[in-house]
């Protein structure tokens, strides 16, 4: 299985000039600095070839290189061979994304693009010459007009045209373009095909249009693996520049970070330092600098809108056929930043997981024989999450069966580490200390089943979550809910109690937050009694207290009853001056 990587190539470097006019002189100190600069380069050693074809050779090395680079001399014109090693550099250019970079030396732009000057005088020539081939000529002075109006190096207009110099320049130019690759996506690229298609036709706008697409999901699901590699098909030579910021969650409550990521993002584009000292400067900057460039821009795991308003507002800082993807976890910030369309990552099916977990826990597409049933039970108890599949399946790999049998039980028990980090992350993105107890509060409520709770009244918490009034906090707070009930169906009861003992009594973000749940971690409120027979303890969050409810679950009646006092819960908090109050209101 290939992993999701960058294609190989032959060469960093194609040199393409007219060894009469520049062998021995600026093209051969331009390729021994390549060199030194450990960029594998490639020369033509042969002497200047006349009307003669281009050879295999040459076509491979132009084919199988990264960047082409075109030293424009007076002469260069006369070569057909020259002039055929353009064509297919710039049909490289289109097809398969090869950098170009056009050199002028010695010789005005405006020339080679018009095929005026010297280059008319050797098109004249051609003319007479190649009288019987016209489309050929035709082919040449598309590739010049082509070539000429690429961003490029003029020597006559750089450092006073200090050669060495310039060179100098052209090289780290260079380096810069060959660091500048493909981001890497995934070892096991499982499912990301289909996703990517999905994505790119979101993408697929008027090439003159702009296009910010958002990515949302609950963590673990996926977003940034497919917003990687729809960056990496999306991007070609016609934009000015891209950027890929990551983990704009993390790196933004950092000491300057969202300074530190204004300069990425106009570093990355500009291909040059910048510093802007102030986050305000940073937007001015990014607005004045870029708003003329196609740019391509991903912004990854972002979790407010002043991040976005900082870094990429899309319909005014940049040029026509920008493209921007977003990744968040929660879908109300792309409604805020206004997307043009949202594509929303799903977890994979049962196909995909147990494919990306047997690479994982086997290094092969599907489970060794002695370990399969054993295997599917772990990918059931993953819910599809990819996260989940890669922790699972690294953990497992070698282990014995009698290892896996352990490892099942302890997940019964508790979640992976890894797995927990999802989850606290899901839980601190909820900044109001109200909206966090409601969440710990609904998480309680199936905590204290003790067991699954029924499809029935997963689907109904996820409809009574829908109809939630869009106040302030509440509207994260009904996508959190829906995936607090994936998370319970996907990873058993025992994952949502240690999410709630962990984060709930763990965010000590002030003491009344902690005090009002204390009754959840353990000790419980006065009053509230412990399981007794087949009656279970119950909370649930009422617009003025928090009832402590006991019911039946020994029949399907009951349980309805349940559900229907759940389904007629309000879910706003009314915390008293000793916290939260409780009531037995159902015995």
């Amino acid at each position: 299985m290939a992993s999701s990587t960058s294609s190989s190539y032959r060469y960093q470097v194609f040199l393409s000039f007219r060894g009469e006019d520049t062998r021995l002189n600026f093209t051969g100190h331009l390729y021994e600095a390549l060199r030194d600069a450990g960029i594998d380069t490639f020369i033509d050693d042969d002497e200047l070839r006349r009307g003669k074809a281009i050879r295999d050779e040459l076509l491979q090395a132009i084919q199988g290189s990264r960047v082409s680079i075109i030293v424009f001399s007076r002469r260069y014109g006369d070569s057909s061979c020259c002039l055929d090693e353009l064509v297919e550099i710039i049909k490289c250019r289109r097809t398969v994304r090869q950098i170009v970079i056009p050199i002028f030396y010695d010789v005005d732009p405006s020339d080679v693009g018009n095929q005026s000057g010297s280059f008319g005088e050797a098109f004249g020539k051609h003319e007479k010459r190649f009288a019987s081939d016209l489309d050929r000529i035709l082919r040449w002075r598309e590739a010049l007009t082509e070539a000429a109006n690429l961003s490029g190096w003029d020597l006559r207009n750089t450092l006073n045209g200090h050669e060495a110099k310039f060179i100098k320049e052209i090289v780290k130019s260079v380096s810069k373009e060959l660091n500048c690759t493909n981001l890497f996506v995934a070892l096991y690229p499982i499912g990301i095909e289909s996703r990517v298609r999905a994505m790119n036709s979101m993408l697929d706008v008027e090439p003159n249009d702009k296009a910010c697409v958002g990515i949302w999901g609950m963590g673990g699901v996926g977003k940034t693996t497919i917003a990687k590699a729809a960056y990496n098909q999306t991007y070609d030579g016609t934009f000015g520049g891209r950027s890929f910021l990551a983990n704009v969650r993390e790196k933004w409550s950092q000491p300057n970070g969202p300074i530190l990521l204004q300069e990425q993002l106009l570093s990355d584009i500009l291909k040059s330092e910048v510093h802007v000292g102030s986050v305000d400067r940073g937007i001015k900057v990014i607005e004045e600098r870029l708003r003329c460039l196609k740019v391509l821009i991903l912004v990854d795991d972002v979790d407010h809108i002043n991040q976005l308003n900082a870094l990429a507002r899309h319909n005014v800082w940049f040029g026509p056929g920008s493209r921007i993807i977003v990744t968040t976890r929660d879908e109300h910030v792309l409604k805020q930043l206004e997307v043009d369309a949202i594509y929303k990552a799903e977890e994979m099916n049962g196909t995909e997981s147990l494919e990306l977990f047997s690479w994982y826990a086997f290094r092969r597409s599907n489970p060794n024989e002695k370990y399969s049933e054993l295997s599917r039970m772990v990918v059931d108890y993953c819910g599809g999450l990819p996260l989940a599949l890669e922790v699972l399946g690294s953990f497992l790999y070698r282990r014995s069966t009698t290892e896996w049998q352990g490892t099942l039980e302890k997940l019964k028990r508790s979640p992976h580490r890894d797995i927990k980090k999802v989850l606290q992350i899901r839980f601190d993105g909820l900044e109001d200390d109200e909206v966090q107890s409601i969440f710990l509060d609904i998480s309680c409520f199936f905590i204290e089943l003790g067991s699954l709770p029924s499809l029935e009244i997963l689907e109904i918490s996820k409809s009574n979550v829908r109809n939630l009034p869009n106040l302030d906090g509440l509207s994260y707070l009904k996508h959190l809910l829906l995936d607090a009930s994936r998370i319970i169906s996907q990873f058993n009861i025992c994952m949502v109690g240690t999410f709630k003992r962990h984060t709930g009594n763990g965010s000590k973000k002030d003491g009344n937050k902690v005090k009002s749940h204390q009754g959840k971690g353990g000790s419980r409120p006065e009053g509230a009694s412990k399981n007794r027979g087949n009656k279970h303890t119950r909370y649930v969050r009422d617009a003025s207290m928090v009832k402590h409810t006991n019911y039946h679950t020994t029949s399907r009646s009951n349980e309805g009853k349940f559900v229907e006092e759940v389904r007629n819960a309000r879910m706003q908090a009314d915390f008293d001056a000793d916290g939260t109050k409780y009531q037995n209101v159902c015995t």
